[in-house]
């Protein structure tokens, strides 16, 4: 038997969680478990905040349309943030979206937009990439929403690491080498340090660009192989490698 609920929905609430709470849910969830998912009175609902873990709730009607869920019991407690920060330049909507997710279904704990010489364009929605980032977590399970970074140029991204941090950045330019080997020869696998991976935007980055990056000390370029990759592809490859030789995957 699967160790995990698979069967329950899971809503993301901001509300405090503990036993005995009854939350009234908003018009759009009420319509999705009771219209949608034709769920019906006592049947489990799995929630979590981002603080208190997770908890399963049963559904009580209020008319035909709406609900309240009442909190029953603890199924998980809340784990610690990933400490592996993600820096992209933005995309495109539709593909920014998708890299959003995939980057917290593979473990990000931080979303940090950067601008960058050749970033197709400089407005990004706070708001959406965070919706992207809880409807991440709600369909894989994770508990801890990760922290949305305020959107800077590249400078003043790189700046605000930690010197312990390592950074892995994705570099068109890097030989064509084994990835294990340079991320195993950049830190010891059995006491990893703090991570960040850097991800460019489509144009690649600046001559200049690049010099800053290799300047930082703690940094480590892979090539991602002898093809080239677009953006939001190069965020699911470049996490799972990170994930499975310095991450929780390993």
């Amino acid at each position: 038997m699967a160790a995990y609920d698979f069967t329950a929905p899971r809503l993301f609430v901001e509300a405090d969680l503990a036993e005995g709470i009854v939350l009234p849910l908003e018009r759009a969830q009420a319509n999705y478990l009771l219209t949608v998912l034709r769920r019906a009175e006592g049947e489990p609902v799995l929630l979590f905040n981002g603080r208190d873990g997770e908890w399963r709730a049963e559904i009580v009607p209020q008319g035909r349309k709406s609900a309240d869920l009442r909190v029953v019991a603890q199924t998980r407690p809340q784990p610690a943030s990933a400490d592996l920060h993600y820096l992209f330049a933005p995309l495109k909507t539709g593909r920014l979206d998708y890299m959003a997710q995939k980057a917290v279904e593979m473990g990000a704990g931080r979303l940090q937009p950067v601008f960058t010489r050749f970033t197709q364009g400089e407005r990004i929605k706070l708001d959406r990439l965070q919706a992207n980032a809880i409807e991440a977590a709600e369909q894989c399970g994770i508990l801890a929403i990760p922290e949305i970074g305020e959107p800077d140029r590249l400078p003043a991204c790189l700046d605000a690491l930690e010197p312990e941090r390592l950074l892995v950045f994705c570099d068109e330019d890097a030989p064509v080498t084994d990835p294990v080997a340079a991320l195993r020869g950049a830190a010891d696998p059995a006491n990893p340090p703090p991570l960040a991976v850097l991800v460019g935007p489509e144009g690649g980055f600046h001559a200049e660009e690049r010099a800053l990056i290799a300047a930082r000390p703690n940094t480590v370029a892979l090539s991602l192989g002898p093809r080239i990759l677009r953006a939001d592809t190069a965020a699911v490859a470049v996490m799972a490698l990170v994930q499975a030789v310095l991450g929780d995957a390993r």
